[in-house]
């Protein structure tokens, strides 16, 4: 019997037992949709990631107070003892540092803002005149901080979308006095919409200048330095003059810690990498799983089809054309469910964005891994069912009931 007889029986085979082979088919079908689902789920992960730290600007070195022993991530202001930022820290390094084009000290805490008798509590960030530059944010009326309201310390205030909508609704704000945290200060802009980066929503922020913020939250310390390197590739030289600077600030100390979004990102990716292969390792068992299911669906054909298989023995067939034909059913079994799993697989991750939060991206080596598994499956499973149907004695066989 040649391969295309041996195709054409096992298929028969397979139609005749439509439920029992749909049944088979189930946990191969699962599992391959398990694999592209989950790989997709950590990858559109990464790629949210990726795009989030893009928009929260490029380029960037961040300097936090306090020295951590490990690089990357992010990292709270440290407390107590440790040497502050300090606001001319920002300058020196805006006037001395080549290599960069800005230098943002950032002040950051909450405070209940209040027009009239609507009150909210939102963020609030102190911030000059090149933050909004630095962080690919942009004015949708008005206009945002000047570098003579943060000399001056200025009560001017710049609203988040959000916080607009909240305390304004559709009135225009600017000119209006709104009352933060107990002072009084008056709206000169309103920012464009954002939306939620990293799980932050950036349109529930208010910005004052620095100055004024150190007044309000009644501190000279600084939650963080943003500084924006003006080529990518003299990040690692801004870094070190960065340090440089500030060490000779501090006393050769090294209180503080600079990190870059390229470390950021080096976290993140190892955390996601080690995230989708614990996600793909889930859904891997399940396709052995169901590669169990061939297997013994197989021994239970096997059983079935013993004088079948007595008879095509004493009609001079091998023991190769008896597990071959066996071998092929499996195989057309997993390859089936393989590819509805992938066309299910696919279709639900393209749907789980629009009814979920969930960011999916369906990678092309997954789905070519889970195919290849698939069959793999079928002729690792087929083979001990096959081999069992094709050592059976043929007289045995044919006496069997």
């Amino acid at each position: 019997m040649n391969i295309i007889e041996s195709i054409n029986v096992s298929r028969e085979a397979i139609i005749s037992n439509k439920v029992r082979s749909a049944l088979t088919m189930l946990g191969v079908i699962i599992g391959v949709m398990a694999v592209i689902l989950l790989v997709s789920i950590g990858e559109g992960a990464r790629m949210y990631i990726y795009e989030e730290l893009g928009t929260l600007g490029t380029n960037l070195l961040i300097v936090t107070p306090g020295k951590t022993a490990t690089r990357g991530g992010f990292h709270p202001p440290a407390a107590g003892t440790v040497k502050k930022l300090v606001y001319d820290d920002a300058v020196a390094l805006r006037k001395r540092a080549t290599y960069l084009s800005d230098a943002v000290p950032i002040m950051f805490g909450t405070g209940k803002i209040k027009y009239y008798n609507l009150s909210r509590d939102t963020s609030v960030v102190g911030s000059t005149e090149e933050y909004f530059r630095v962080r690919n944010l942009n004015v949708e009326i008005g206009s945002f901080i000047s570098e003579a309201d943060v000399e001056t310390k200025r009560r001017v205030i710049v609203l988040g979308r959000t916080v607009k909508r909240e305390l304004f609704g559709d009135v225009n704000p600017l000119g209006k006095m709104v009352t933060l945290s107990d002072a009084r200060y008056r709206v000169i802009g309103v920012m464009e919409r954002k939306g939620v980066a990293l799980g932050f929503d950036i349109d529930d922020i208010v910005f004052i200048p620095t100055t004024s913020a150190q007044e309000l939250f009644d501190t000279d310390s600084l939650f963080q330095i943003v500084t924006k390197v003006k080529r990518a590739e003299d990040v690692p030289k801004a870094e070190k003059q960065i340090k440089e600077i500030l060490l000779k600030r501090h006393n050769n100390k090294e209180d503080f810690t600079i990190i870059s979004q390229d470390e950021m990102i080096s976290v993140m990716g190892k955390v996601l990498n080690i995230m989708t292969g614990v996600l793909a390792g889930i859904a891997g068992i399940s396709l052995l799983v169901g590669g169990i299911g061939i297997m013994n669906i197989m021994l239970v054909s096997v059983k079935e089809r013993t004088k079948e298989i007595g008879l095509r023995k004493a009609v001079g067939a091998k023991k190769w054309d008896v597990m071959i034909q066996f071998i092929i059913e499996a195989v057309i079994l997993s390859l089936i469910g393989g590819l509805i799993g992938i066309v299910g697989g696919i279709g639900i991750a393209s749907l789980i964005p629009k009814f979920t939060f969930l960011p999916t991206k369906v990678s092309l080596w997954s789905v070519i891994i889970a195919f290849f598994f698939s069959v793999f499956v079928g002729i690792f499973f087929g083979v001990y069912p096959a081999r069992k149907a094709a050592t059976l004695d043929p007289i045995q066989s044919l006496r069997y009931e």
